[in-house]
């Protein structure tokens, strides 16, 4: 049986011979009240101090006595995060793009449109500054 110093010694010996690495676990917990969105978009925005993301749903309405298509956008969630955050999340989300895109193949928008009568669909989302 070894006694604590003789782990100690081994420990130290480790730490010069090798990279100082730190175990770290972390414990999930997910509460009653955890909710799942799907959502089909998001939209947002930062500002100096925060990114913020809202995440949606359509649901097309009909058309309109003046003849628009009228399509009900339904806020699931948003999500706060801090700069830093944000970059972190931006990096997680191209490294899961990458691993999905090598098992499935590149992830492509499909247009709805006819390239001839209908006007290019607006993406920029930069207009709402993230506050709704």
């Amino acid at each position: 049986m070894k006694s604590g110093n003789e782990d100690k010694v081994m420990a130290e010996e480790k730490k010069e011979g090798q990279s100082q690495k730190k175990n770290m676990k972390i414990k999930l917990h997910k509460p009653e009240h955890f909710n799942q969105v799907y959502a089909i978009g998001a939209m947002g925005g930062h500002s100096p101090y925060d990114f913020r993301i809202c995440f949606y749903n359509d649901t097309p309405r009909g058309v309109s006595n003046d003849n628009e298509q009228v399509i009900e956008r339904n806020l699931e969630s948003e999500v706060i995060l801090s700069p830093l955050a944000a970059l972190e999340l931006s990096r997680w989300l191209d490294q899961h793009i990458k691993e999905y895109e090598t098992a499935f193949g590149p992830i492509s928008r499909k247009s709805a449109q006819s390239t001839s009568t209908k006007k290019p669909v607006d993406d920029d989302s930069s207009h709402l500054q993230g506050y709704i």
